[in-house]
């Protein structure tokens, strides 16, 4: 009998700390008004020196393990680009932290496409019956790699994580999910990037104080973004023998308004089929797609039975998307929590 991976819960987590546009002015040359008409952000979240990465990702994980059926996970799955340590991996952390020590774990570094990933790799295991359920978080602490100074990345990028739990079940069901089509080009990796510290770039005494943190190339990645996304979003309705008129909702990577609503116009959808979930707390990176559906989810937004295109683009360059309908019936509290002010 086939087995898919079918979401079973969802649940996130936001740090309280905000920085707004007028706050983000004081210290460099930018205006609220400028980084509204550009990115939609009006503020973005911003995590303590306390909260690492792999705190924002248990909180979520357990936010979401709250509201699942299934008894407990055999694998935890975190998709990130900010972890703890360079070694060991922050998955492990994030598993020991809600009790799951002696599950399998690892971490995903695909960049903004890290979620979707993550969900191709959980999806293929719970097939396969190589996993009975996952954990699957996507966790980012930005502020960690952001230079304060940069215009073109700080008033972007925020901290948080959501995660979904996936269960074994049938293909028909809603929540399951189907193919994951993902993409990359590495010629493209200049375009986000954080030079220093890896093997290629070692640290040096006499480095450009930059090096180490993102570096972003944003009229390039604009370009790209629109162009990757369009294009594996027709691929994965093609797949489906589905069209844009099938779509109920377009989520995708919450980058910048502007791309979210350039995707949504070179697909020929309807803007208000577009979601958009980045005003108060930023582009989220890896979490902001099930950050997106948690926060949707948990207002009330997502009824059940929708028909969803998501999809991502990333550092790397990577890029991702797939086509699935929400499951009905999910629990909606456990997808609250303190430092959500929606």
């Amino acid at each position: 009998m086939a087995r898919a991976a079918v979401i079973d819960a969802i649940g996130h987590y936001l740090p309280e700390g905000r920085e707004t546009n007028d706050e983000l002015a004081l210290r460099m040359d930018t205006s609220d008004e400028w980084i509204r008409t550009r990115t939609g952000i009006r503020a973005r979240a911003r995590a303590g020196d306390d909260e690492p990465t792999s705190l924002l990702g248990a909180r979520a994980g357990r936010a979401a393990l709250a509201g699942a059926t299934v008894p407990d996970v055999d694998l935890v799955i975190v998709a990130t680009t900010t972890p703890d340590m360079k070694c060991p991996a922050t998955a492990p952390v994030v598993a020991s932290e809600l009790g799951l020590a002696g599950a399998g774990s690892f971490d995903m570094n695909s960049a903004c496409t890290g979620f979707l990933a993550g969900l191709g790799v959980a999806s293929g295991l719970i097939s396969r019956g190589d996993a009975r359920a996952v954990l699957l978080v996507g966790a980012e602490k930005y502020s960690s790699i952001i230079y304060p100074n940069d215009r073109g990345t700080a008033p972007i990028f925020g901290d948080g994580a959501a995660a979904m739990v996936l269960r074994a079940g049938d293909p028909d069901e809603l929540g399951a999910v189907g193919r994951v089509h993902l993409g990359s080009d590495g010629n493209l990796w200049s375009l986000a990037h954080v030079r220093s510290g890896g093997s290629a770039f070692p640290r040096a005494a006499e480095e450009d104080p930059h090096d180490p943190y993102l570096r972003m190339d944003g009229r390039a990645t604009y370009r790209h973004a629109v162009a990757r996304m369009t294009e594996t979003c027709r691929a994965a309705l093609a797949d489906r023998s589905m069209t844009v008129d099938d779509v109920d909702l377009l989520v995708a990577h919450q980058a910048n308004v502007r791309i979210l609503n350039e995707v949504a116009r070179e697909l020929g959808l309807d803007a208000e089929k577009s979601l958009v979930d980045l005003t108060d707390i930023g582009n989220t990176a890896a979490a902001s797609i099930p950050m997106a559906l948690s926060r949707a989810h948990a207002n009330g937004v997502l009824a059940g039975k929708e028909r969803m295109l998501l999809t991502a683009f990333g550092a790397g360059a990577s890029w991702g998307a797939t086509v699935l309908q929400w499951p009905a019936g999910l629990s909606q509290e456990t997808s609250r929590n303190s430092g959500d002010d929606n």
